[in-house]
């Protein structure tokens, strides 16, 4: 449990204000980390359009793949069960499921499998990261354009993330998220071979 002390929507004034009513309007409650990380609204903002313009770039499906295998390689239960439920808006439970359980063995294609690792990687062991990790996901297809922004969402990702686990936010759990699909966002990433 987090020592911060965080505004509730009652006492929110301001831009803080109008990052709680936007999360009430889109999700129907202001989650914890949004109220830790509204701490400073303006940063949060910024960080809000940077997911924004990584987004519009890459799409939003790679984007939320490239996010739940960095937040699982990171550990963010967090950002696992958040983005794991903006995922179901594009991704049906079922495939949600064994891509939360092991993304290598959910019937996803090859270049969002590298992309995944990639992230994976990123999250894990980024000083052991060369030229053979873009070359990766540029045989798969990627351009330099794509290989920036899969880059820049599984860095974007760790910054939140850990500053989440850092900060001991308290977890919700999104309405919605199954007992399956929350037992599956939370399991652990298999080791590669597994």
């Amino acid at each position: 449990m987090s020592i911060l002390k965080v505004q509730s929507e009652s006492e929110a004034t301001g831009l803080t204000a109008e990052i709680y009513q936007a999360d009430l309007q889109s999700m129907g409650y202001v989650p914890s980390h949004t109220k830790a990380m509204s701490i400073n609204p303006e940063a949060y903002k910024a960080w809000q359009s940077l997911v924004k313009a990584i987004v519009s770039s890459l799409g939003l499906r790679r984007f939320e793949l490239v996010t739940l295998a960095a937040a699982q390689a990171i550990g963010s239960s967090h950002c696992r069960l958040a983005h794991g439920k903006k995922t179901l808006a594009i991704i049906d439970e079922e495939q949600l499921l064994a891509v939360a359980r092991d993304y290598r063995d959910a019937g996803l294609p090859p270049e969002e499998v590298a992309m995944m690792d990639y992230a994976v990687k990123l999250s894990t062991d980024a000083a052991a990261m060369n030229d053979d990790d873009t070359q990766q996901l540029r045989d798969v297809g990627f351009s330099d354009r794509e290989i920036a922004d899969i880059t820049l969402a599984a860095t974007a990702r760790n910054y939140f993330s850990r500053a989440l686990l850092a900060l001991a936010v308290d977890l919700d759990v999104p309405p919605g998220v199954t007992t399956e699909l929350q037992d599956a966002l939370l399991t652990p990433l298999p080791a590669q071979g597994d």
